[in-house]
């Protein structure tokens, strides 16, 4: 049996030997290919006045120009029809308004840099304070409430109220934004594309051109990291590649510069939340009334359902009676922020966080102990109404965090500690999550899969999902070779294309495994269903092979195309009511660390993570998800410091941080130095294939551990029950700063 098997990611060789092939790969291995080079524009808000593309043609080697007169079909590449694919009006530093092909990449830099282009430069709005104070908000505004509001306030013993204002992330994936596009003899419009979503970029390059969509062939070999950057964002540059491909008849490569995607690209949302919250004598929760205020930069993108499931994970892991919470997207002259892993849960879980850890104190209660008080029981539903299943997950996982991870011997030698040093001060915390999992849009949680079995008893599969390092060919290869009773080997797996499975979900909230898993059993199911008689016929001591090739000659179908839609959902997305996710995952973290005095730096000394991924189809690959989720989110909490320039000088509206130079990314050198992970052990899920859980998105909130244990060992500086605010990131100098207010 293959499920739940430690094994390597089917890729790894081909990825540590530098021989697996990525979509740029294939366009320089083409030939007679253009290459794309943006025109960008240097204002945050302006209107173009005046575009001449002559001037480039002047350049060595400039093939084309493109613009708007280009498009046949619509001059857009957004889904809300809200992106313009070549603006009039600019609305942040870096759009591009037109693009240059050339025969090589410099001749289409120079080229677009000749480009005469003239703009009314605009006023602009760079952060989400210039937003709300110019009342600039775009898309829904949803509000999530249950019981009295008002009357769980009167009814608390403490109330409390405040500001938290968390950051936004970039993606920064190995492999930047690329798209190759060819048009064959018969018109079909060809794009390899580093998508997460080659069905909606089929679509949008189909009404770029003008084209109906089996018109249009969309394939995505493999990604070199997606994270959410790669579910809306690339289908703007598969339509640049696919334009040109189609007005000159030769192939198209767009691959984006690191600096061009940095400053091109859309981020993880940032957000402001106001809250007020009620608490009784006891400490437990009554009564939270917020406001989340999201920067949506310049167009909606995916802002609308990264709200909502803000929204719906503002409770996180705690029972509060009484809730309301309303939302809104502010419209900022910055980069369109999109999907990025979590999508919204990780901004809504962190509010309820921050307010735990900044009136732990003042209720004098130490913030496990107020969390723990706190947690969903069994027969408990959510804000929204979802009955909140398997709860005592929650606490198994806490009780053998405290256990495995010594918590409370540690903490006594932490305060032994930090009683002798008054320079450097350790901190220790311990987090919960518990995270939803299924698409906010309930259509979207179907997928379907293809098996072919071969005449000799090989077999091929190809399904909707797309690869982007995190292990889902892995996971499809052993459930389709636990499903036929294979050996692995005998299974190979198919590049992801739009013309073998269409209408395709994009691989993202969590459910790649869970939706096309779940596709490939079924197909894997009909095909053995059909064998069924001819292996009865045969005898149990017949090999595969021998059934295989007898059901050919009695003329049965040996291929299959599987489909499966999740059930049970329901989600009604203006009264923000219903059961939209299949099930919770949950997991729980301790992390220790040590922070310096004089500088604000710190060392993150120690992590025990227990995750619950009900029966791991894939432990090895769990396992890695795991750790580079939670690692990824440190990088959110405590690195990663996006910087717009928000002056009044030319540069207004600039990304200041655009390469690694100038923004902190996680390293190996930010691994702690005791790492412990345990999947969670009775665990399975029912429902879902092979009883397994997601694991791609709940541990990035594992994270929230590490920022709990520095607002401790920030506290440590002051006096006792001192509550601390900290910044979002909490870099060296916020925590250095934080350090400075508590003294005072």
């Amino acid at each position: 049996m293959s499920v739940g098997e430690a094994r390597p990611h089917e890729a790894a060789a081909l990825h540590v030997t530098g021989h697996a092939l990525y979509t740029d790969d294939l366009a320089l291995r083409a030939s007679g290919v253009l290459h794309a080079h943006p025109v960008p524009a240097p204002h945050a808000h302006a209107r173009v006045t005046r575009l001449e593309p002559a001037p480039a043609y002047e350049i060595a080697g400039v093939v084309r120009v493109l613009t708007a007169a280009d498009v046949p079909g619509v001059n857009d590449s957004g889904t809300k029809h809200d992106e313009p694919l070549f603006p009039d009006e600019v609305m942040f530093h870096g759009q591009a308004v037109a693009w240059v092909l050339g025969e090589t990449l410099e001749a289409a830099r120079i080229g677009a840099a000749a480009v005469d282009v003239a703009y009314e430069a605009l006023p602009s709005l760079v952060t989400v304070a210039d937003a709300i104070a110019a009342d600039s908000f775009q898309g829904a505004r949803p509000t999530m409430a249950r019981g009295d509001v008002a009357a769980g306030f009167a009814a608390s013993t403490r109330v409390f109220e405040g500001v938290t204002e968390l950051a936004g992330q970039e993606h920064f994936y190995l492999e930047t934004h690329a798209s190759f596009a060819q048009v064959d003899d018969d018109g079909q419009v060809f794009v390899q594309c580093s998508t997460q979503h080659p069905t909606e970029t089929q679509e949008i390059v189909a009404h770029v051109l003008g084209l109906a969509s089996h018109q249009v062939t969309v394939q995505c070999l493999r990604m070199g990291g997606g994270f959410g950057g790669k579910e809306m964002q690339p289908h703007g540059y598969a339509a640049i590649a696919a334009l040109g491909a189609t007005l000159t008849g030769r192939p198209v490569r767009v691959r984006l510069t690191r600096q061009q995607d940095l400053t091109m690209s859309g981020k993880r949302h940032g957000f402001h939340a106001t809250w007020r919250v009620g608490f009784d004598a006891d400490g437990r929760l009554q009564a939270l009334d917020a406001t989340l205020t999201s920067d949506g930069g310049w167009s909606l993108d995916l802002s609308e359902p990264v709200l909502s499931r803000a929204l719906c994970h503002i409770d996180n892991a705690y029972w509060i009676p009484h809730v309301r919470v309303a939302g809104r997207i502010a419209r900022t002259h910055t980069t369109s922020q999109t999907a990025f892993r979590g999508f919204g849960g990780p901004q809504g879980m962190l509010v309820i966080e921050d307010v735990l850890g900044r009136c732990a104190p003042a209720l004098d209660l130490a913030p496990e102990e107020l969390r723990r008080r706190n947690f969903y029981v069994e027969g408990q539903a959510t804000p929204y109404g979802q009955p909140v299943r398997h709860a005592e997950r929650l606490d198994r996982a806490w009780q053998q965090v405290l256990d495995t991870g010594e918590f409370t011997l540690r903490r006594k030698e932490i305060d032994r500690h930090n009683a002798g040093d008054p320079h450097r001060k350790r901190g220790l915390a311990i987090t919960p999550v518990k995270f939803g999992i299924s698409f906010n849009f309930t259509s979207f949680n179907q997928a379907g899969a293809l098996v072919h079995v071969y005449k000799d008893g090989s077999v091929l599969i190809n399904h909707g999902g797309t690869e982007m390092g995190q292990g889902l060919h892995t996971k499809m290869l052993q459930v389709a070779a636990t499903a036929l009773g294979l050996p692995i080997e005998r299974v190979r797996l198919a590049p992801t294309r739009t013309d073998k499975v269409p209408n395709t979900s994009a691989t993202a909230a969590s459910s790649g495994a869970d939706l096309n898993g779940a596709a490939v059993k079924d197909a894997c199911d009909q095909i053995l269903a059909w064998l069924g008689p001819v292996r009865d016929r045969l005898g149990d001591g017949a090999a595969w092979e021998e059934a295989v090739r007898a059901a050919y000659l009695d003329r049965i179908q040996l291929w299959a195309a599987g489909f499966y839609r999740t059930e049970g959902l329901s989600w009604d997305a203006t009264t923000m009511t219903g059961t939209p996710f299949k099930y919770f995952a949950y997991g729980v973290a301790a992390a220790e660390v040590e922070v310096d005095g004089f500088s604000g730096a710190y060392d993150v000394r120690r992590v025990d993570i227990v995750h619950d991924v009900g029966d791991s189809l894939s432990p090895l690959v769990d396992l890695g998800q795991v750790e580079g989720g939670f690692l990824q989110g440190v990088g959110w909490l405590t690195l990663e410091d996006l910087r717009w320039d928000s002056s009044d000088g030319p540069g207004r509206g600039r990304l200041a941080t655009q390469s690694a130079s100038t923004y902190k990314l996680p390293s190996l050198s930010e691994l702690p130095a005791d790492l412990r992970v345990a999947l969670l052990e009775r665990a399975t899920e029912d429902g879902v294939v092979y009883g397994s859980k997601a694991v791609g998105e709940p541990p990035l909130m594992l994270a929230f551990s590490v920022r709990e244990a520095l607002r401790d060992a920030v506290a440590a500086f002051g006096p006792p029950g001192v509550s601390v605010e900290l910044a979002s990131p909490a870099t060296p100098e916020a925590v250095w700063w934080a350090i400075e207010s508590v003294r005072g």
